[in-house]
């Protein structure tokens, strides 16, 4: 692994730092978009995205012409370093500027370029992701929605779920089948659909911690024209493992909030008396501390690895599969040593809170199951059992 930082990168750093400095909201710090939504709160979130936006910091990967940076893989990762460093939030429209601009930016029209690109960057208008459904979440082409051509228009039908930013959004990437007889990944397509048409209902989700960050959508008789379709017809594969792709590359930083929450709980136990002694001279509770830390910085050795061919043009590993995998253990391990050091007081506050959300890393981006099996048979060779 050659993965290092060039020069130029401490002054990008500083600069960024500078402006986080001076921009950032002190009562954002530390705020997320799995804290508990309001509409007041997701407004608090549009005007940091504008105020990221007119700074050129929304979406430093785009380009310019889109309102980016064209940044370099070694800035990305500065400016995500400095992000995490202040404990900044993301833009609220992550799904959107990640996942969705790279495949309105690769498959769309110039008119949906024109149309989506800029109200999308400064947050003025939010993005969803209608992919899974009740019966199609690892297995995401066996999906039921379907889209019959009507004229100019498309009539959807269906149900989506677990749909993020769901009950906010004002658009919603929408993945539906457009040919039943065709084998399941090639009769799909992607529409570009307005959450305020005719037929459409969002329930959201309340989940065990209280959050409402997920939704499910319905879909009756909805009429989508054909100008909304993304890429050709039939086509729609091919988007969505676009705009999955980029979604599985995020995976690279999310060590740096995991190692941040490693070293939050490590302080936490050096502070915390047991029988009269700090929690860090238990050798049972040091045990699982030492194995959470290790499988954080695990994950910083996965992203280093994926970055370094990333700037070296190698050919991507399964590091970000990989990645994946372990940042769900991880996830776990540190629920499990909180429990361990501060006993009861792990179930209030934020611990808590992570506690009870933590089993949910193993199903986001896909399955613990699911990843492994693709792992056995595509990367270590392994006969599908």
């Amino acid at each position: 692994m050659d993965f290092r930082y060039p020069p130029e990168a401490d002054e990008f750093r500083a600069t960024v730092r500078a402006w986080l400095d001076e921009h950032l909201p002190a009562d954002l710090r530390g705020v997320t978009v799995r804290d508990d939504l309001t509409p007041e709160l997701v407004e608090r979130f549009r005007a940091w995205n504008r105020t990221l936006a007119d700074a050129g910091f929304a979406a430093i990967s785009w380009p310019r012409v889109h309102g980016g940076r064209e940044a370099s893989v070694i800035e990305q990762v500065v400016f995500a370093e400095e992000m995490s460093r202040a404990e900044a939030p993301a833009p609220i429209n992550v799904i959107g500027l990640s996942n969705i601009a790279p495949a309105i930016m690769t498959y769309g029209t110039d008119e949906q370029k024109g149309r989506f690109l800029r109200p999308m960057l400064r947050g003025d208008e939010i993005w969803c992701q209608g992919f899974s459904e009740p019966n199609a979440g690892s297995d995401l082409a066996s999906l039921a929605t379907s889209a019959r051509p009507d004229g100019e228009h498309f009539v959807v039908n269906g149900q989506k779920v677990w749909t993020t930013l769901g009950e906010y959004a004002q658009w919603c990437e929408l993945l539906v089948r457009t040919d039943a007889s065709a084998p399941k990944h090639e009769g799909l397509s992607c529409l570009l659909v307005d959450m305020k048409s005719p037929g459409v209902v969002v329930r959201p989700i309340v989940t065990i911690t209280g959050g409402r960050e997920f939704s499910e959508l319905f879909f009756e008789d909805v009429r989508v024209p054909v100008s909304a379709l993304l890429g050709a017809q039939n086509a729609g594969w091919k988007v969505a493992m676009a705009t999955l792709s980029h979604e599985r590359a995020g995976v690279a930083s999310l060590h740096l909030h995991v190692r941040r929450r490693m070293a939050k709980l490590i302080e936490r136990a050096r502070a915390t008396t047991v029988d009269g002694r700090p929690a860090t001279a238990d050798p049972l509770k040091r045990r699982e501390l030492a194995r959470a830390y290790v499988l954080a910085e695990h994950m910083k050795f996965l992203a280093d690895r994926a970055l370094s061919a990333s700037i070296t043009k190698r050919a991507p590993g399964p590091e970000g599969s990989v990645a994946k995998l372990v940042w769900s253990d991880v996830e776990n391990a540190i629920a499990a040593a909180a429990g361990a050091v501060l006993g009861p007081d792990a179930n209030t506050g934020s611990w808590g809170d992570q506690r009870v959300y933590v089993r949910a890393t193993s199903i986001a981006g896909g399955t613990t199951q699911v990843n492994r099996n693709i792992l056995a048979t595509r990367v270590l060779g392994l006969p599908k059992g």
